[in-house]
């Protein structure tokens, strides 16, 4: 998470929100709140403690070798229409986007006002 700090103000330029989604219980295993106080971040955090949102973008990911009820590792830029324009999906959890393909697209929202 903390990768796209340096990348704020660039992504508010182009008129996008950076948001990140966690398959987590707010007191499940992985106790986001303490990850969040140890690491800052200065983007909006959701608790998909119900997995409503990963299961909606086809993200849940109720079992595989390295994960149990959780979501696959993704990144979404999605218009303001609510269109995905860009989804990279990690098979697994230490798969993630490289930041510059997701800067691409962001860059692209903003060429495309």
């Amino acid at each position: 998470m903390a990768q796209f700090e340096p990348y704020q103000d660039e992504i508010k330029h182009a008129g996008a929100q950076l948001i990140y989604i966690a398959a987590e219980r707010a007191k499940g295993m992985f106790k986001p709140a303490n990850h969040l106080a140890a690491h800052p971040i200065s983007f909006p955090f959701l608790l998909d403690e119900d997995r409503a949102v990963t299961k909606a973008y086809g993200l849940y990911h109720r079992f595989g070798r390295d994960a149990i009820n959780i979501a696959h590792p993704a990144s979404l830029v999605v218009d303001r229409g609510g269109t995905v324009r860009y989804i990279y999906r990690g098979e697994r959890q230490t798969d993630r986007a490289p930041v510059e393909e997701i800067l691409v697209a962001v860059r692209k929202l903003k060429a495309s006002d």
